[in-house]
């Protein structure tokens, strides 16, 4: 009988598995604006690296179809080749016997249609398409474009100031995209290939901390234009919209519904993440940047007729965001004490605080809005707070951070249950939530869906039920003035033009649907610009702030400072603002694991900064 061996720490399997977090780290970072074909080379590659060598298809066919790609990449290949791809890669996924051969077969099918136009490119002009070419990975995943690596430099040197003006070139809300930007821009981030991204959004917050936005004077708006410019809405597109054609000269008029400015900023996002006098001090640096007026408690399309204002400006931006909460279609949704999360929350950014004092409360969907909600429960004096969930917690919509964050302050996931009927009391108020459990399904987009399970259904006791299933748009007067909507959500050009519409340009959540801060103040730049354009002018803006020398690249490998808070038995008692600051020497070091990819990578090339 033949000895057994415990497994060798030391063989090759451990050893390889220490060096494959490193590889997909590259696979992360892969650059912005690289080749398609050559990404799909790669990874095809590295698939015909793992094949066993058992059947045919997979050993052989995998590498067969890597030269044909390669001679698509090289210029060398004709419509016949792109027909040889497609033949084998159909017949590899066909006849391989396991995942690999069919998975890598498989996107390569999928690429041939996903990248049909650079396909032809390489066929026909030997070439990229115009389209293709690497950028400054930060720079260009920022919805806004904004200048990372010069801001980061600029912390480095203490210039604040300079570093809050370098911001502002793209983006008016430094603090606010300081405190609660979802930060794409560190996605592929080069410093992953070391250990961890930059932490750009903590450096931003720390910049903000150190000098607030509105003692940092703004740059010097153009001479006057005379034109006019009305924007349906005061978050953060309209406000950065009005921002920008402020400076540019021309006179903008913010019409907001409510009685202050900042949309979800200051209605959706509770204070305990981002405290309004820090809103504050981005607003009240805008509306000093120019000529920019503000008619509050103004419902355009209820109060003044949308056409009129379309008459008596130049020019209209509409971004009236999506401000109303999505319901349930389920039995009991009337019943007494069930509210919409949103509303919920816009109650207490206009400073009514619900008393939830011993109650059970109950809050239904996995998004931002229903973490901010189970959070602002508790912090309302909440007995019990339980966040009902029809998918996996892998699955949730909202930041993993808010998750953890609500976790720790004693909210309860309760995962995997579809909500059935709202039960209630004789007297009409809501007595709990029935649920369908559910299992995991087939895929739907990028997560599975689910299906009711073989099990019985559940219930949970309530006092209150919170629905955070979305966001709607109140679309319906500006359909009526001619905008053409899907689902409410606007349509609108790349541009933000409004097709048919001259002079119409819409952009935020109204026309995306619920999303990012970010995304908002990008929406409000392109809207600025393009508006400036068809007036007839083409003006351009100076930061005031320039980018300093890079230091030496620092390749020591160095851990991600993160934001510090408060403990969660402390800060779930108020809403004080949940984050702490940054040390100095926390952000330095930081500021020193920037590899400045704009200068030392393909930023210093010519053209390599277009965005």
């Amino acid at each position: 009988m033949s000895k057994l061996y415990l497994a060798d720490p030391n063989s090759y399997d451990v050893k390889i598995s220490k060096i494959k977090r490193h590889f997909s780290h590259k696979v992360e970072v892969y650059p912005p604006g690289s080749c398609p074909l050559t990404v799909q080379l790669s990874f095809l590659r590295t698939a015909a690296g793992q094949t066993c060598g058992k059947c045919v298809p997979c050993r052989d066919g995998l590498p067969l179809v890597a030269r044909l790609l390669q001679k698509v990449i090289n210029g060398d290949a004709t419509q016949q080749t792109l027909d040889n791809i497609k033949m084998m890669a159909m017949m590899i996924r066909e006849s391989s016997d396991c995942a690999i051969g069919w998975n890598a077969a498989d996107e390569v099918l999928k690429g041939l249609e996903l990248f049909a136009d650079e396909y032809q490119s390489h066929i026909r002009f030997h070439k990229c398409d115009e389209s293709v070419a690497q950028k400054v990975p930060c720079i260009a995943l920022c919805p806004a474009h904004v200048d990372i690596p010069a801001y980061i430099a600029l912390i480095a040197e203490e210039d604040y100031a300079g570093c809050i003006n370098m911001i502002r070139k793209d983006n008016p809300f430094p603090t606010a995209c300081g405190m609660v930007c979802e930060h794409p821009c560190e996605e592929s981030c080069r410093r992953k290939m070391l250990e961890s991204p930059i932490n750009i959004r903590g450096l931003k917050k720390y910049a903000v901390d150190q000098m607030r936005v509105d003692q940092v004077r703004t740059p010097k708006p153009n001479p006057s234009t005379g034109k006019r410019i009305a924007i349906i809405g005061g978050g953060p597109a309209g406000m950065t919209c009005a921002y920008f054609l402020a400076l540019m000269g021309h006179k903008a008029v913010v019409y907001e519904i409510h009685d202050k400015l900042g949309g979800m900023l200051r209605y959706g996002i509770p204070n305990y993440r981002f405290p309004k006098d820090r809103l504050d001090e981005d607003l009240n640096a805008i509306l000093g940047a120019g000529d920019i007026e503000v008619i509050y408690e103004t419902n355009v399309g209820k109060d003044i007729p949308i056409q009129k204002v379309r008459d008596e400006y130049d020019a209209m931006f509409v971004a009236i965001g999506a401000q109303s909460g999505k319901t349930l279609r389920i039995p009991g949704v009337d019943a007494a004490n069930v509210y919409s999360a949103v509303e919920m929350l816009d109650e207490i950014g206009n400073g009514r605080l619900p008393d939830y004092t011993g109650k059970k409360v109950i809050v239904i969907g996995g998004g931002n809005v229903a973490m901010d909600a189970a959070r602002s429960a508790i912090r309302c004096g909440a007995a019990e707070v339980s966040c009902i969930y029809r998918r996996r917690q892998k699955d949730m919509t909202a930041l993993e951070s808010e998750v953890e964050s609500a976790i720790m302050e004693g909210v309860m996931l309760v995962t995997l249950q579809s909500p059935v009927e709202i039960t209630k009391h004789e007297d009409g108020s809501c007595s709990g939530l029935s649920t369908q459990p559910q299992m995991v399904s087939t895929y739907s987009g990028d997560r599975p869906g689910t299906t009711a399970a073989n099990k019985e259904q559940q219930h949970f006791e309530a006092d209150v039920i919170l629905i955070a299933v979305g966001q709607d748009i109140v679309s319906g007067p500006f359909e009526d003035f001619g905008m053409k909507a899907d689902r409410r959500v606007f349509r609108a050009g790349l541009d933000t033009s409004v097709e048919g519409m001259p002079g119409v340009y819409v952009g935020g959540d109204c026309a995306t649907g619920p999303s990012t801060v970010i995304r908002a103040i990008a929406a409000g730049k392109v809207a600025a610009h393009n508006i400036d354009e068809y007036l007839g002018y083409h003006h351009k803006l100076h930061c005031e702030a320039a980018a300093p020398e890079p230091r030496e690249n620092i390749r020591t490998l160095l851990g991600r400072t993160e934001v510090g808070e408060r403990p969660a038995f402390l800060r779930k008692k108020d809403f004080l603002h949940v984050e702490e600051e940054m040390t100095h020497e926390e952000a330095m070091q930081e500021c020193s694991r920037c590899l400045r990819c704009d200068h030392f990578g393909c930023g210093a090339m010519e053209g390599g900064r277009d965005l």
